[in-house]
């Protein structure tokens, strides 16, 4: 609908998840927060969707939490608050999730991009976490980012506010790729059609395995991680795969034009 702030589009098992909020820069409104969220919670319902991409129109990614709703509103009306149980979703969510930035992302805008499981910018975006510089704190994106970055990265680019280009994201892992502006959506599509080849449910339990924390027993950690690697090797997506490997054909969850 034209008067939508977030679209959602599903082409051969990829929902795109489109902000369009230009005017502002993306920002994390009321309204585009609300959503953004319908269309994450349509995308994880759907058995037909195998991705998501979360993408943008116009020259900025997002630019964080909507600063002319924040002002003069007490610490319990703060947008923000809705903040965490987005980024939750994007994390959780069984489908892998890839970011798309045709531009730049800012403080929260920085948080979803870290939430994604595959973030691709253009070469020429630049990121920063800008809070401390207008006296607020980077908490709740933090949730997301400080798995992402190098250590002593995160404690300069948290504590500066410095702004970044897409080549340093990259090495510093708060981002996969930075590439031209003309390969961005193939870079993307390559992404993709990877993740469709992987097992939906093989995907979603293999996501769980990277966010959950493990024992210090080692012990113990091979004994879960055995038990999770044969309940799979003998579940039905496994068995299909491991005989369409031997007939040398797409396994059946492959999607197909």
């Amino acid at each position: 609908m034209a008067d939508e702030l977030v679209h959602y589009e599903v082409r051969r098992g990829i929902a795109t998840i489109t902000l369009d909020s230009p005017h502002n820069r993306n920002a994390l409104s009321t309204r585009l927060r609300a959503e953004l969220t319908g269309h994450l919670e349509t995308a994880t319902a759907d058995d037909t969707v195998r991705v998501v991409v979360l993408s943008h129109t116009g020259p900025v990614f997002c630019s964080g939490m909507d600063l002319k709703e924040a002002g003069g509103a007490s610490a319990g009306e703060q947008g923000v608050n809705e903040f965490p149980a987005i980024l939750e979703r994007i994390w959780t969510s069984p489908k892998p999730v890839v970011a798309r930035l045709a531009g730049p992302a800012r403080a929260g805008g920085v948080g979803l991009v870290a939430a994604c499981d595959i973030a691709v910018a253009v070469d020429t975006a630049t990121f920063a976490f800008s809070e401390v510089r207008i006296g607020v704190v980077p908490a709740v994106i933090s949730v997301t980012v400080l798995p992402r970055l190098l250590p002593r990265a995160a404690h300069e680019l948290f504590l500066t506010g410095e702004t970044f280009a897409a080549p340093r994201a990259a090495a510093v892992g708060l981002i996969n790729s930075a590439v031209p502006a003309g390969e961005l959506d193939a870079e993307v599509t390559r992404y993709t059609d990877m993740l469709a080849l992987g097992a939906p449910t093989a995907l979603a339990a293999t996501k769980r395995m990277l966010r959950e924390p493990r024992s210090s027993d080692l012990d113990e950690v091979f004994a879960d991680m055995l038990e999770l690697s044969a309940k799979h090797f003998g579940g039905p997506e496994g068995q299909e795969g491991i005989a369409a490997f031997v007939e040398k054909r797409p396994a059946s969850w492959v999607p197909r034009d």
